[in-house]
């Protein structure tokens, strides 16, 4: 592969490590709705997912209805969670220092919000790096793994999506870049990430960060 065009990253789980938080969050929300879950387990079946596209699928497990705001709940015991400090990717910062060095582009592709991304990202001293480069799926009409979110970030980065390539964590992520035509890397430090289905739809697997510069430039 040729270098990159533009280099697209995920935010949860491969920029910033919130996983672990969000996922107590929801796990704790899951069980006192009469469906009871661990933090690997709500990974296991949500990773990668907008909090609307959860609760459709919280309203079948759970068999009710939950309220209009009920991501926007979600989200906002994630920020009072995240508030305790959030630490990025080990590796990342030396990933970053390499695509600027060779003037590579690079940018967020994220389901998280906008203001969910300003608040992780600053916690883990990332957001002067990214704050200007930021495509979130509220934006879009579908999140992940439709391919809405990485098509945006290629037009506002006046790429051709044919020489991006997508950092991802997760199979709905992974599905969403194929979608795009787009290249994908599964970042798969996470013991939660399901490598064989993610490779089985088209991502190249790496469990450390420090390898991927030399996926990007092979």
């Amino acid at each position: 592969m040729t270098t990159p065009g533009l280099v697209i990253f995920d935010c949860d789980g491969v920029l910033v490590d919130t996983e672990t938080v969000a996922n107590r969050v929801l796990a704790e929300v899951m069980t006192d709705l009469g469906v009871p879950m661990d933090g690997p387990a709500c990974q296991r079946t949500f990773m990668g997912r907008t909090l609307e596209s959860v609760q459709q699928m919280a309203e079948g497990m759970c068999g009710q209805k939950l309220p209009a705001d009920w991501p926007d709940q979600i989200r906002q015991k994630d920020l009072e969670a995240f508030a305790a400090g959030i630490k990025p990717i080990e590796g990342i910062c030396d990933v970053i220092g390499f695509l600027k060095d060779r003037s590579i582009p690079f940018c967020v592709g994220s389901s998280g919000k906008y203001e969910k991304m300003h608040a992780t990202l600053g916690s883990a001293g990332l957001l002067d790096v990214f704050k200007d480069v930021l495509y979130s799926a509220q934006d879009c009409a579908t999140g992940k793994p439709a391919p809405d979110i990485f098509l945006l970030a290629a037009r506002g980065m006046g790429a051709d999506p044919a020489t991006c390539v997508v950092i991802e964590d997760s199979l709905p992520g992974v599905m969403a870049a194929r979608s795009a035509g787009m290249a994908v890397y599964g970042y798969t430090a996470d013991p939660a990430c399901d490598k064989q289905a993610m490779r089985n739809a088209g991502a190249v697997l790496f469990d450390k960060m420090s390898a991927l510069p030399e996926l990007l430039i092979s």
